[in-house]
């Protein structure tokens, strides 16, 4: 059977892909295929949960316009579809002085953002967060949590319930391209298209390049891990806390957000991981770490950030090292408070130059399109992210 429309990856930014063309094209023949046994195997079912208002990015970028409208349509697809969220608000904050330019410069890139703040004196940070340390902090009222499984979840059966279908345990292993269309090669055979979708997160690259598109950059994968508060210290947090991000590293740094199951995630930290899907310290593919190391783009990029980057490693191996950054935080909390909770593993982006891109990318090939960089807010901007790509798919069309 030949297919108008097939999305590679369901994880969040596959379905919500899925689901926005079939709301655009509801007669047209979708396959949705991934190479797990179901949804949001890896990093939509990885991650910690938030619902980002889109405060970080820079005006203008794909991150700052889709975040502040996902912070109405998120919460509203889980609303109609009883997925579980909470509109719960954050906190950032500046626990000393010398923060507080930094502090003022966000909160300036709130209003650029047109994303509602209000800010805190260190008093009207505990009324709000009352174990919280702090001299000044900003609230986000946009920002929140929820089951991003959940919303995984009910995407396919809207996708199969609207005449779409899903396949799972379906790997591309080769992709030809043919004079009128293209043929995804497959272990259970090939899969004929007139347009294929790659949202691959962790081998979007990879994806990439076997359509015959060079890929604009290397993902790097780097595993994110946490701790999770035992339930008798969970009254230390009430809502989300960050602490404010470091300029010179593309990571938000340890905080400290309440998962929609309850849980009170602590972290994460960012150090490489030495295999694509790597979510313990024990797993090592040497292909692949072969292949990380030698690239110049890697090199470039541990040579800039080396300091943060040992930081970070001692970090994962000193449960001490990662308790003082959380105190940092939150005095109160100790180490009988903490155990370890799953890692995540995040598809970084990393061109030649060694710089990482640093907005969502989107390339096309002759029948296809490819997601090459969904970073955090992806899960959040899923649903703007699949109706972006759902209108260039009318184009090529």
């Amino acid at each position: 059977m030949r297919y108008d429309i097939v999305i590679v990856g369901a994880g969040i930014v596959g379905l919500a892909t899925a689901y926005q063309v079939q709301k655009r094209h509801p007669g047209k023949r979708l396959l949705v295929i991934e190479k797990e046994r179901g949804p949001a195997i890896h990093q939509s079912g990885h991650n910690s949960g938030v619902i980002h208002s889109g405060i970080y990015y820079t005006p203008g970028s794909l991150k700052a316009r889709f975040a502040k409208q996902a912070g109405i349509s998120m919460p509203a697809f889980c609303e109609e579809h009883g997925v579980r969220y909470d509109v719960c608000g954050k906190v950032v904050v500046a626990v000393e002085a010398q923060e507080l330019p930094r502090l003022d410069k966000l909160q300036a890139r709130a209003a650029e953002n047109q994303i509602p703040v209000r800010r805190l004196s260190g008093e009207e940070l505990r009324e709000r967060e009352p174990h919280a340390a702090g001299i000044a902090a900003l609230e986000v009222p946009t920002a929140g949590i929820a089951d991003y499984p959940g919303v995984c979840r009910k995407m396919v059966q809207l996708i199969e319930l609207n005449g779409g279908e899903v396949r799972w345990n379906c790997r591309v292993q080769q992709v030809k391209i043919g004079s009128e269309v293209a043929q995804l090669i497959t272990p259970s055979g090939p899969i004929e298209t007139t347009l294929f979708v790659t949202c691959g997160g962790l081998q979007s690259d990879l994806l990439t390049a076997m359509a015959g598109v060079a890929p604009p950059a290397r993902i790097i994968p780097f595993r994110g891990e946490y701790y999770t508060l035992k339930p008798d210290a969970r009254r230390l947090v009430n809502h989300l806390i960050y602490p404010l991000p470091n300029p010179a590293f593309p990571f938000l740094g340890v905080h400290f957000t309440r998962m929609i199951n309850g849980e009170i995630h602590a972290g994460p930290n960012a150090v490489l991981a030495f295999k694509r899907e790597g979510y313990h310290r024990t797993d090592f593919s040497m292909t692949e770490m072969c292949k990380v190391l030698g690239y110049a783009g890697f090199r470039k990029m541990a040579k800039a950030h080396w300091r943060e980057g040992m930081h970070e490693q001692y970090r994962s191996f000193s449960r001490h090292a990662f308790l003082k950054t959380l105190q940092r935080l939150i005095p109160e909390i100790t180490d009988a408070d903490i155990e370890p909770a799953p890692a995540g593993v995040r598809a970084m982006a990393v061109k030649p130059d060694g710089s990482m891109i640093d907005d969502f990318l989107i390339s096309e090939g002759r029948f296809s399109m490819h997601v090459c960089n969904a970073p955090s807010p992806a899960a959040t901007a899923s649903i703007e992210i699949g109706e972006y790509v759902a209108e260039r798919v009318a184009e090529k069309m």
